[in-house]
């Protein structure tokens, strides 16, 4: 800009760059000059955020959600099953003590095992069935839309977990009141 050419508003007020000037000024390594210290902040930096994102999870935010747990009917699923004690929360530790039960050389011993076994997975799956109904009701009644699909399995998936293994946690106790951030987790 000569000093006889006057400063106008809203314009550019310089002469346009030459193309070698602007590749010039474009051109970065491509390779940084400490490889290895570039990638400890590489590393770092993806650490924090699979952190932030593993903490929204947890917190139950819907900007970190997978697909799956996103959305209104699947919050209201969520309390609906952390709302209450499921049968299938059960479902793992008796597995744990009736297998080795029924292993026994005992034939009375293998039959109560298996009896034990095959009945809580039955007791599991009859819960599961009418708590999904109930979610279902509950959807149209509050929501006042149709369940999506796969309701009954994200009821299902979510109730045989144990209460302390569910992602995103609970958000009510088991009476259905909302925790407070400073209520322990049970």
């Amino acid at each position: 800009m000569t000093p006889a050419t006057p400063v106008r508003p809203g314009a550019k007020n310089r002469p346009t760059p030459s193309r070698r000037e602007a590749e010039a000024a474009r051109k970065r390594p491509i390779v940084p000059a400490d490889r290895k210290a570039a990638k400890q902040e590489s590393r770092q930096k993806e650490r924090a955020e699979r952190a932030r994102y593993r903490e929204g999870m947890y917190r139950g935010e819907e900007w970190a959600l997978g697909p799956r747990d996103q959305g209104p009917q699947r919050r209201l699923v969520r309390d609906l099953v952390d709302s209450r004690w499921n049968v299938g929360e059960f479902l793992l530790p008796i597995m744990i003590v009736a297998l080795p039960i029924s292993m026994l050389p005992n034939r009375w011993a293998y039959i109560v095992g298996f009896v034990v076994l095959y009945g809580m997975i039955v007791l599991t799956v009859l819960d599961a069935v009418l708590l999904a109904r109930r979610a279902k009701n509950e959807i149209r009644s509050r929501l006042g839309e149709e369940p999506a699909k796969g309701t009954f399995w994200y009821v299902f998936s979510r109730s045989v977990q144990m209460r302390a293994g569910r992602v995103p946690r609970p958000r009510v106790t088991r009476k259905g009141a909302p925790m407070t951030p400073a209520a322990p987790r049970s």
